[in-house]
């Protein structure tokens, strides 16, 4: 088995990622998750009516209609996502909610289970060293985390699939380079929600 990581903006685009390697036959007990709460998101997505994970005012299942597939078609899997998923809150990141073996207490345990942990278990597990940083730093900035353990047979074909609406790793860490930045600091003050909403719509702008 082999470790992958893909970075989305929102948890609306990486739950499709999520959802789409499980069609594809890779067990939910080896996908990962972790979105960035600074929004909170979570909170009102829990709740009955809109959600909105990815804060552009628009009800994600609106959306995935107006695309013809996506979050429309795979509502449901999604409201199956957020019922697994837990609040945690880490120095660096912020408040994150998250599933899966990644982020279980075994796995972070191991590397004392805070932001540094999330970059130690990504490492530990075969993801390079530039990529964790810039993967905690995306969290940080408000996005979602999504990492599998697939078959290397299966390497190529789960690629293709995160790959779909991902963020492109090497552009966004030049992008943040220009700014000063350089590695994931976990001392770094969390990024609060106008801040999360301005460095997407940054992203948009440039799109």
């Amino acid at each position: 088995m082999i470790t992958i990581s893909r970075l989305y903006d929102d948890y609306s685009t990486a739950a499709r990622a999520y959802n789409n390697l499980e069609r594809a036959g890779i067990s939910n007990s080896d996908i990962s998750i972790i979105a960035n709460n600074g929004e909170g998101w979570y909170e009102k997505a829990s709740e009955p009516g809109r959600i909105d994970s990815d804060g552009d005012g628009v009800d994600d299942r609106t959306e995935g209609a107006a695309v013809g597939a996506g979050i429309g078609g795979t509502v449901g899997g999604i409201a199956g996502l957020l019922a697994g998923l837990g609040l945690l809150a880490i120095p660096g990141l912020g408040p994150v909610v998250a599933a899966g073996w990644l982020v279980s207490t075994a796995a972070l345990a191991v590397t004392g289970g805070a932001a540094g942990g999330l970059i130690g278990s990504l490492t530990q597990h075969g993801i390079d060293e530039d990529d964790a940083q810039a993967y905690a730093e995306g969290v940080r900035r408000g996005g979602t985390l999504v990492t599998a353990r697939v078959p290397e047979a299966d390497r190529a074909r789960c690629e293709a699939i995160l790959d779909r609406s991902a963020v492109n790793i090497r552009e966004r860490t030049q992008l943040w380079g220009k700014s000063g930045w350089s590695r994931f600091d976990p001392k770094a003050p969390p990024y609060t929600a106008d801040e999360i909403r301005r460095e997407r719509e940054l992203y948009r702008t440039r799109v």
